[in-house]
């Protein structure tokens, strides 16, 4: 009785190791990106912004709103939705909005322009409440004050700072010394006194509001300085100075650490996870996330154009609380495009899964089926247009909708029939041809039973110029990967053997040689490296064991 033919199993390669580090993971889980052209002739997105949490012995709650300021109007966002909840465009047809900023509790925004002019907008009338104007050049920086409603800052190109007071008509306080434009500048954490701005004359200037608006610190730069940042703790500030970053330690009044991670000019700062991570964006269009303890780049993300606007607006929930969760990503470019990367908890990753099943419930024709597994009462007339209709661009609302399921795969590939009728060729043709064979995953499978049956020269064998293209172009493309060193060498060496005397007579087998004969270089330089590597670590090691023992003796000498 002959045996049973059995179908030809998938070879399951070992896993590689991991290229995505845990907080690169974290990153990359702010997903459900949401790409908003917030302006009709996509003017650059300059400031983003979002009211910051009320101080411990406040009780005003901070608005989930946020302020997206572009060309010449401000439009704010709820952080909820994701969607535009109000527009402010009163501003003259021919200024340019700067840095529209929401009080804390969500009633007013404040916004700078190229008039020079600062105003006031209640945020539910949209109505201008104060006008001021003192600043004869354009104002780039207004911020509200962490600790009064009332009172607020400005940044001008007119080389001045400026404090205000909402009620009264004139500035409170001007602090003059810089030499050149002021493009940026905030407050300092906690009830201070304190302001720090920068300036195109290449300094960070930090000022105290009780000693007569005098200048009481200043760190000199090598460029214009384009942002900069105070830690939370209230000892250092994040400055951005071209392509450089550089964090200024205020006890010690010296810089610290100069980091040098982009390639053009850093735009924006944001901090995240409570002050642990700090974002940067630049007109590279790269994101980098840096840890603040060693200041190493820890992830980034990458953006079709230079990024002009930067920051991590947490959740809204958390704002009042001491941990504060990071909730969106938001990214302006010079493009005009608005960029929101959302974050999902548990449970609104669960609402989204659950919402994903009703839906493709809806598109199988089965929502009664849906309905009664999951105990929903019978939905009325017009469901159908209610559910496709329903508002699923907020939190995590990204649609998949599946295509039918087909069922499982015939397990007797046809490279598995050739193989039985000991068509190797064939059977070689045919993976080299399917979509498969970029996973190596079936071209291994098929290629290790040919080596396993002794058939890999016969398979391999009396090709033309057109049926060799393919084994060469997997033999570049496979070359790189360890998991099969040893199957790619034979292969390669049997084509050697089969086909050297026939290089020279076509242009086209010539190239990919060439190409092979290139990627074997690279990844035999890469080898050689790595080895490197690991004998200076092994070294390294040794060296920190040998250092060990020898202080322990002469600790237990002593003892």
């Amino acid at each position: 009785m002959a045996a049973e033919v059995q179908p030809l199993l998938p070879v399951k390669l070992a896993t590689g190791p991991a290229t995505l580090t845990a907080e690169q993971k974290y990153w990359n889980s702010f997903s459900t990106p949401l790409l908003l052209d917030p302006s009709s002739h996509s003017s650059p997105i300059t400031h983003i912004s979002f009211p910051p949490p009320p101080p411990n012995n406040l009780t005003v709650s901070a608005s989930d709103l946020f302020a997206v300021t572009s060309g010449s109007r401000i439009q704010l966002l709820s952080s909820r939705t994701r969607k535009v909840v109000k527009t402010i465009s009163r501003f003259n047809v021919d200024d340019v909005a700067r840095s529209g900023n929401i009080r804390r509790d969500g009633r007013i925004v404040v916004a700078g322009g190229d008039s020079g002019a600062i105003q006031a907008f209640d945020v539910n009338s949209r109505a201008i409440l104060k006008t001021w104007k003192e600043h004869n050049q354009p104002v780039w920086t207004t911020e509200w004050s962490p600790s009064a409603l009332t009172e607020l800052m400005s940044c001008s190109d007119d080389r001045t700072v400026r404090l205000w007071d909402l009620p009264s008509d004139k500035s409170t306080l001007t602090f003059n010394g810089h030499q050149d434009y002021v493009r940026c500048g905030t407050f300092m954490p906690a009830q201070s006194g304190l302001l720090v701005s920068g300036s195109y004359d290449q300094t960070v200037r930090l000022w105290d509001s009780r000693a007569g608006g005098k200048a009481v610190m200043c760190f000199k730069h090598a460029a214009a300085i384009e942002a900069v940042l105070p830690m939370p703790s209230g000892t250092a500030i994040i400055a951005a100075s071209d392509n450089q970053i550089s964090v200024l330690d205020i006890v010690a009044a010296k810089p610290i650490h100069l980091l040098r991670n982009h390639q053009k000019a850093v735009t924006s700062l944001s901090l995240a996870g409570n002050g642990e991570r700090l974002l940067s964006g630049a007109l590279d269009g790269h994101v980098k996330v840096f840890e603040t303890r060693g200041w190493n780049v820890v992830a980034g993300l990458k953006y079709p154009s230079p990024i002009l606007s930067l920051a991590v607006i947490p959740s809204s929930s958390a704002s009042n609380s001491s941990h504060k969760e990071d909730k969106h990503i938001a990214v302006g470019m010079q493009s005009g495009t608005l960029s929101l990367r959302t974050h999902l908890s548990g449970t609104q990753k669960a609402l989204a899964r659950e919402r994903e099943k009703e839906m493709k419930a809806l598109m199988d024709g089965k929502i009664d089926e849906y309905d009664a597994a999951n105990k929903k009462r019978k939905r009325g007339k017009g469901h159908e247009k209610r559910i496709r209709g329903k508002d699923f661009a907020g939190e995590g609302a990204d649609i998949v909708i599946e295509g039918n399921a087909r069922g499982k795969g015939d397990s007797n590939l046809p490279w598995g029939h050739a193989l039985r009728w000991g068509q190797y060729a064939k059977a070689l043709d045919l993976v080299l041809e399917s979509k498969d064979s970029t996973t190596h995953t079936s071209t291994t499978t098929v290629l290790l039973s040919l080596r396993h049956r002794s058939a890999l020269r016969t398979a391999l064998a009396n090709r033309d110029e057109l049926s060799l293209q393919p084994i060469l172009r997997w033999l570049i493309s496979a070359v790189p990967d360890p998991r099969i060193t040893r199957l790619t060498t034979d292969v390669a060496l049997l084509v050697l053997d089969l086909y050297a005397d026939q290089l020279g007579r076509s242009e086209e087998i010539d190239v990919l040689f060439h190409r092979l004969a290139e990627r074997v270089k690279v990844v035999v330089e890469a080898s050689q490296t790595a080895w490197s590597v690991l004998g200076m670590c092994d070294l390294l090691v040794a060296g920190v064991g040998a250092g060990t023992g020898m202080a322990g003796g002469a600790e237990g000498k002593e003892t």
